[in-house]
């Protein structure tokens, strides 16, 4: 099987910026209010790995400290090769994409951290099972499969459902799966709720669709698909709403585009903007300040300057000691979290006044083989 994420052994080079000169510190984006980022976390929080070889889901409780410790009865059993998890925004329920067995696993989350099957679980998917995702009002998932490039068959597709809010269960959007671009590995989802990403590896694209409100389902946008870099692996839109980052795994850099009002996208001036050699999963800050990139042997950061241009950290590539292939940081905006097929899991302490990441003393931390993807949830419990 191709992997998602290749565990590659590789020489990090320093990256150079591709911002012009002329953009000064000013021209950086002012940190986003958002209540809660910088107080006292007051509710419990969780971390989950997916362990591609062990066919498992690794279950942590995250300290106050950044620190993963493994919870009673972790791992849980998944389908075969998991590849991805995703936590629902109520933090009730998780998701897990296996992209041998060509399914999605559902499991309630207790207070106490405790998995339990959904009733129906596992759900059919596409061939290629690659990643799960789900939309901010956590009504709808959804499911790119990657086909032929990940040991299935076909161009691939993406396949949506509604979920039960009560119940986890998941029922298949009318007219799912829908065509996107050859072999889509991720799918981001606008704020809003109003639009959909997804990263074609094969065809070197990104496809938009409008999400219909009511039944979840996609319609393409004008003018997609949009051209990206070679191979691009992984999406994200960071949380003003206002850019979408795309990294090419083998073209070894990101694209960055402007949204516009009808979802299509515009490519950032400057864009793509170089990255080190194997660059795979993308994600953002919670205040929307900073994106982040697994790649290699480290975590490369970037400041998002105002024009949705990028401009390396100071001190980026941050050093983890293993090679990284996935990266999430945690909704408090207090902590970094890199997956490390090898090793389990690197947590990094986030600095939201400068996005400088300090690794964790712990790190790496356990977890099964072949560690391929890494998130975690610290949203309030609804119950």
């Amino acid at each position: 099987m191709k992997p998602l994420l290749r565990a590659v052994y590789l020489t990090i080079a320093i990256v150079v910026p591709m911002v012009g000169a002329s953009q000064v510190a000013a021209q950086t984006r002012t940190l986003q209010s958002t209540q809660g980022l910088d107080g006292p976390r007051q509710q419990t929080e969780f971390a989950f790995a997916a362990n591609q070889n062990s066919n498992n889901l690794s279950v942590y409780r995250i300290g106050a400290d950044g620190a993963l410790t493994a919870l009673p009865g972790s791992p849980v059993t998944t389908g075969a090769a998991p590849n991805a998890a995703a936590v629902d925004p109520a933090g009730k329920f998780v998701y897990v994409a296996n992209v041998l067995s060509d399914n999605v696993s559902a499991y309630s989350i207790a207070t106490d951290g405790t998995l339990t099957p959904v009733l129906g679980s596992p759900y059919p998917a596409g061939s290629g099972t690659v990643s799960v995702t789900i939309d901010p009002t956590g009504r709808f998932l959804y499911v790119p499969s990657c086909g032929a490039d990940c040991s299935g068959t076909g161009a691939g597709s993406v396949s949506a459902y509604t979920i039960n809010r009560a119940t986890g269960a998941l029922t298949p959007v009318a007219g799912s799966p829908f065509t996107s671009g050859q072999f889509p590995y991720s799918v981001a989802v606008d704020f809003t709720g109003r639009f959909a990403y997804v990263a074609n590896y094969g065809s070197g694209t990104v496809s938009a669709f409008r999400i219909n409100s009511t039944s979840g389902a996609l319609t393409a946008v004008k003018g997609s698909p949009f051209l990206a870099g070679t191979s691009p692996i992984s999406v994200v839109v960071e949380p003003w709403n206002q850019f979408l980052y795309v990294a090419n795994t083998a073209s070894n850099n990101i694209s960055a585009y402007a949204i516009q009002s009808d979802g299509s996208l515009k490519p950032v001036l400057g864009s793509p903007f170089s990255t080190g050699a194997y660059t795979s999963a993308v994600t953002a800050n919670a205040s929307g300040q900073y994106v982040y990139l697994a790649g290699g042997a480290g975590v490369f950061g970037f400041a998002i300057y105002s024009s949705g241009a990028l401009a390396p950290l100071s001190g980026s590539p941050f050093a983890a000691g293993g090679f990284t292939n996935s990266v999430s940081v945690d909704p408090t905006n207090h902590f970094l979290y890199a997956s490390d097929p090898f090793s389990g899991v690197y947590a990094f302490q986030f600095d939201d006044e400068t996005g400088h990441l300090s690794l964790l003393t712990g790190s790496p931390f356990p977890a099964g083989a072949n560690t391929v993807s890494v998130t975690s949830t610290s949203k309030q419990h609804v119950w």
